[in-house]
């Protein structure tokens, strides 16, 4: 792994002491009450990998796979068992204070914003925190403030926004120091999809403009195929895959396949074709390519329906995700 990462991660484990739950029982319920028994449970359990300065990495599991666990480590947060890491060239957590003026974090359930104070008290507190000369921080904030459109939102008390208008404040808030990393959790929870679509854009922007890296955790698919072009899968700690989006996608040996126009009495009945959606006008058709090829299915179709257009495409990595975890279960 290159000494020059952004993010280096080596062998890096983590346990938590958990309390046992009693038994059923009185008996062994007063017993647990004055002598509580406790287990070890491996969080994470020696995962490596190295992100390289401007990638932007989706880093994604189950619940309870070690993605928070790891984030709190690289954000200087918990000190691992065992195992190194380094942010910036430094270690998280013994040089936090140092890390803390090169990287940002935004967590989508929890705010770095005073909450009845107006955004702009915000931002200036924050300008004061981090040390910003004030030309350059007013520089910075107008800067953000014209990718985000915050103007109106930066005279109104934090409690007065919406959500999506939040996560776009918190999301210009952690970028005002202008951090080489930028480290997100869940940045899109909760938000419709229009803020969504918003929050997904800024940040692909911001990253391409200032070269800042991005490490993200979502459980929103779509928001690892807009922002991120590699994809980290972990489970039960551990790392289970590491690559590209696009090679990912492509794990599956399927396509989808999309057909407009008048498809109202068109069947497909060829094996290893299956209809996803059927509207009036559109029909949807999973293809598994090593049983019948794409190009047969197109002809099939066309020799059977009028056909206006028609598009072949990758299945949604959100499919290609739960295809991963029911192999992982099966093996």
């Amino acid at each position: 792994m290159s000494s020059a990462a952004a993010i280096l991660v080596d062998q890096l484990k983590k346990s938590f002491r958990v309390r046992t739950s009693p038994a059923r029982g009185v008996r062994s319920r007063l017993r647990n009450l004055f002598s509580p028994a406790f287990h070890t449970q491996q969080a994470v359990n020696g995962i490596s990998f190295s992100i390289q300065p401007g990638e932007r990495v989706a880093f994604i599991g189950p619940n309870g796979a070690g993605k928070s666990t790891t984030l709190k480590m690289l954000t200087g947060i918990l000190r691992p068992d065992s195992g190194r890491a380094e942010v910036c060239g430094l270690s998280p957590w013994a040089q936090r204070e140092r890390l803390a003026y090169r990287m940002g974090a935004v967590f989508g359930q929890r705010s770095q914003l005073w909450y009845h104070l107006p955004t702009q008290d915000s931002f200036d507190l924050l300008s004061h925190v981090y040390e910003l000369p004030r030309a350059l921080y007013q520089q910075r904030l107008q800067a953000l403030s014209n990718s985000f459109e915050l103007e109106e939102l930066r005279r109104k008390p934090v409690r007065s926004l919406s959500l999506g208008e939040r996560m776009r404040c918190e999301i210009a808030a952690s970028l005002l120091h202008a951090p080489e990393i930028l480290f997100l959790d869940e940045p899109s929870i909760g938000l419709d999809a229009s803020a969504k679509h918003t929050i997904r854009q800024l940040l692909r922007d911001r990253s391409s403009n200032d070269g800042a890296t991005l490490l993200l955790t979502s459980h929103d698919t779509a928001d690892i195929e807009s922002v991120c072009d590699r994809v980290i899968v972990i489970h039960h700690g551990s790392v289970l895959l590491d690559e590209p989006v696009r090679s990912l996608k492509q794990r599956l040996n399927t396509k989808r396949l999309t057909l407009h126009g008048d498809l109202n009495d068109l069947s497909v009945a060829l094996p290893g074709v299956s209809v996803i959606e059927r509207a009036p006008l559109q029909l949807t058709l999973e293809i598994a390519t090593q049983v019948t090829p794409v190009a047969r299915v197109v002809e099939h179709v066309l020799s059977r329906a009028n056909i206006e257009d028609l598009s072949v495409e990758d299945p949604p990595l959100e499919a290609v995700v739960r295809a991963l975890y029911e192999q992982e279960k099966a093996s």
